[in-house]
């Protein structure tokens, strides 16, 4: 009875020759390309949406706390 060799899937490291044959339990690459040009629609829209301005305005907050010396903020205490 002959083994197969251990390791990873040569096929994985060289596309040529993977082709679009989907590995046991995973999708082709016209699958993948689809999921993924899908997702960067989705996320493309999310990032025009921008950044609300309470949010904004949080950060700014956040960022001008984080810029105050630890003895001015021990002196407000």
């Amino acid at each position: 009875m002959t083994e197969k060799p251990k390791g990873p899937d040569p096929n994985m490291n060289n596309p040529a020759e993977a082709g679009t044959k989907p590995r046991s339990g995973g999708l082709d690459r016209q699958i993948q390309a689809k999921i993924g040009q899908q997702l960067r629609a989705m996320y493309d829209e999310v990032v025009d949406q921008g950044v609300p301005d309470r949010f904004a305005e949080l950060l700014k907050k956040l960022d001008g706390a984080q810029s105050t010396p630890k003895s001015e903020e021990d002196s407000r205490k």
